[in-house]
């Protein structure tokens, strides 16, 4: 604990004398916003030890589901609202914000932050024109999961790298409807960062694109039509009930109750899952690479969440020694300590990697740290693309335009419309987006 204290110290020091003065005269309220994943919430429950070390700085919490998160955060900071002192955002907003110079640059990291442990491809994807403008709180690519016990009872021997074909056989093997038991679980709830998330890396291995390089929309190509088609059928034939409502969070819920035979997500959620306090599959939980089908290329991605500070804050220096407390060294060896080393947030820094007794709690530890070296946002599509990002398209629209093409894939998935229907209204919406943006005529 005493290490968990002295960064912040030292963080403070060097960002301003102001907020370590004895002669503060009153407390410094920082608003944090972030969203309600398991890291966070661990994050806040532990930060009362940033408040015992720091009594001249107060925080207050708003927690949020994700979707509903993207939302009041886009809308402060476009309108300079300064609700907010620390944001949660991820990959894809830290650079389009700093562009817009809505962010406060971090490029003056105490001492002791230990800067070059973070993993660089992590810090990389948060930054614009070279310099970081949010910290990596964790980090994740995307992994398959799966019971090993009903993979046993049905005779199917996971294979080094899965395909999509053999997810859904295997699909239709493990499900038992009779126990609550869907085949697979995959996210429905539409969003930009939820279902299209996965839907985005289906597209691409099946060796789809969002725009070629005239930025001219293909979301109604063949291969488009295909990946659709096929998640479409797989979740409705092996997925279980409502799955155009789960989430990340549902779907960690659902398979941690042994209501999932596979599911196909992020690499943060293996701590949780091998946690025997949190999972009832955690002794029967086996994990693969994300599956392919026509290329390897995008078939598992790259994001970060990450705490950031608005230009808006009045509180910068606060917010600066907060940050740096949260994505510390030493924040993840409290967080081992009290709550379990699965429990750290993980795929930031090396040191996490290196160290015994992560490895020995964690044992996909190697396998995710090489998941997200290997994610690479530049090469992400079969056919060459004009933007960066494997599961997100690195411009400004795509957050509109992938709800809105994420709303349409719902729609298939329920059956309001058939999957041509819906790629051909997502086809049309997106390229007037598009033209209204300047990028095609």
């Amino acid at each position: 604990m005493k290490l968990a204290y002295a960064l912040p110290l030292a963080g403070i020091a060097a960002f301003s004398t102001t907020v370590l003065s004895p002669s503060a005269a009153h407390a410094e309220t920082l608003t944090v916003a972030t969203v309600n994943n398991n890291d966070m919430v661990i994050m806040q429950r532990l930060s009362s030890a940033f408040e015992e070390a720091h009594p001249d700085i107060d925080l207050e919490w708003v927690v949020l589901e994700e979707n509903v998160l993207r939302q009041r955060l886009t809308t402060d900071i476009a309108t300079n609202g300064g609700q907010f002192d620390v944001m949660t955002i991820g990959t894809y907003e830290a650079p389009i914000w700093a562009e817009r110079e809505w962010l406060a640059p971090l490029d003056d990291w105490p001492e002791d932050y230990k800067e070059e442990d973070l993993l660089k491809p992590v810090v990389d994807g948060l930054s614009h024109d070279g310099k970081p403008y949010a910290l990596p709180f964790y980090a994740e690519s995307s992994m398959m999961y799966y019971r090993k016990d009903l993979f046993e009872q049905a005779g199917i021997e996971m294979t080094e790298q899965p395909t999509w074909p053999e997810v859904r056989e295997w699909a239709g093997k493990v499900k038992d409807p009779d126990k609550g038991i869907a085949g697979i679980c995959l996210r429905g709830k539409p969003g930009w960062g939820e279902n299209m998330a996965l839907v985005t890396t289906l597209v691409n291995t099946h060796g789809g694109r969002w725009f070629n390089m005239d930025w001219e929309p293909e979301i109604d190509s063949e291969a488009w039509t295909q990946a659709i088609n096929f998640y479409v059928d797989l979740l409705n034939e092996h997925g279980p009930a409502g799955a155009s409502s789960n989430g990340f969070n549902e779907n960690l819920a659902l398979f941690s109750q042994g209501k999932c035979g596979m599911w196909v997500d992020a690499t943060s959620a293996a701590g949780k899952l091998y946690n025997p306090n949190e999972s009832k599959v955690a002794d029967k939980l086996g994990f693969a690479p994300a599956p392919v089908a026509e290329t390897p290329k995008g078939s598992h991605w790259l994001w970060s969440w990450a705490l950031a500070i608005p230009a808006s804050s009045n509180a910068k220096d606060a917010a600066k020694a907060f940050i740096t407390w949260a994505t510390s060294q030493e924040y993840i060896a409290m967080v081992g300590e009290k709550e379990g080393w699965t429990s750290v947030p993980p795929g930031t820094r090396e040191s996490t990697y290196a160290n015994e007794k992560y490895q020995e709690a964690a044992p996909f530890a190697d396998f995710v740290l090489e998941a997200i070296r290997e994610a690479d946002p530049t090469d992400s599509t079969l056919k060459p693309s004009p933007y960066t990002g494997v599961q997100i398209v690195g411009i400004p629209e795509f957050q509109s335009i992938g709800t809105q093409v994420g709303q349409m894939v719902a729609a298939a998935l329920t059956g309001e419309m058939s999957v041509e229907q819906a790629l051909s209204n997502a086809q049309r919406a997106t390229r007037r987006t598009m033209e209204r943006a300047g990028y095609i005529k």
